[in-house]
């Protein structure tokens, strides 16, 4: 009988995230959004954080005013203008997540092609990584979320198609793409882009669904270079 198992293409390319899997800026975010609820009277919950994470920033302003109920008293522009005077200052504090700068350096010391596909737009990603910019000059190339190719946010795979174009070979073929996210939207922006996914989710995610059952956020502080 003919063997009929399917190899999966070996991986030759590595895309991440930025935004809570590279740096702690989950945190800025969860900090402002939780002082506007109060105004309100109202709370910040991780289900609604797990919906806005790695969105564009007007789609995720409007699924929070929306599904928060305060859209009649706080139009989504508002609510970003407000956020924005806050997070201006937070930007800057950004720290690495542990383990990343090990897993990024030792990619690129291995000869591993690897670039940024992040949802933040230029000013912000800027202000993120100004402490940490020798780190992210390792990337083969970074697409933000103002990107011109970027139409749609994630969960739409825009940001990823876009990533895969820009290597130094051309197009990847996506299957031969590993992507690290650790946002629900991302991990599924990524595979509808046809590539592989590691998810290396905030515990208070919560349950997942079975297909996003990834290493938890220890995967790199325990990652080992061999």
């Amino acid at each position: 009988m003919a063997d009929v198992s399917v190899k999966r293409p070996m991986i030759t390319h590595v895309i991440f995230d930025m935004d809570g899997l590279l740096l702690d800026t989950e945190r800025f975010y969860t900090e402002v959004q939780e002082k506007i609820l109060a105004r309100f009277n109202k709370t910040f919950d991780w289900s609604l954080k797990a919906k806005m994470m790695g969105m564009k920033a007007i789609e995720a302003a409007r699924v929070f005013v929306e599904e928060t109920g305060i859209s009649d008293s706080l139009s989504a522009e508002d609510f970003l203008v407000e956020r924005e005077s806050m997070l201006q200052s937070m930007f800057p504090t950004s720290e690495l997540m542990p383990g990343a700068s090990r897993l990024i350096e030792h990619l690129h010391a291995k000869g591993v092609p690897i670039c940024l596909a992040t949802g933040s737009h230029r000013q912000h990603f800027e202000l993120k990584t100004q402490r940490h910019g020798e780190l992210f000059k390792l990337m083969h190339h970074i697409v933000l979320g103002d990107d011109p190719e970027v139409k749609k946010g994630k969960p739409a795979p825009d940001v990823f198609l876009a990533a895969a174009r820009r290597f130094e070979v051309g197009p990847v073929d996506s299957k031969k793409i590993l992507v690290f996210e650790d946002a629900p939207a991302g991990a599924q922006a990524a595979k509808n882009a046809g590539m592989n996914v590691v998810m290396v989710p905030d515990p208070r995610l919560g349950q997942l669904p079975p297909c996003y059952s990834r290493p938890s956020s220890e995967l790199l502080i325990g990652f080992q270079p061999k």
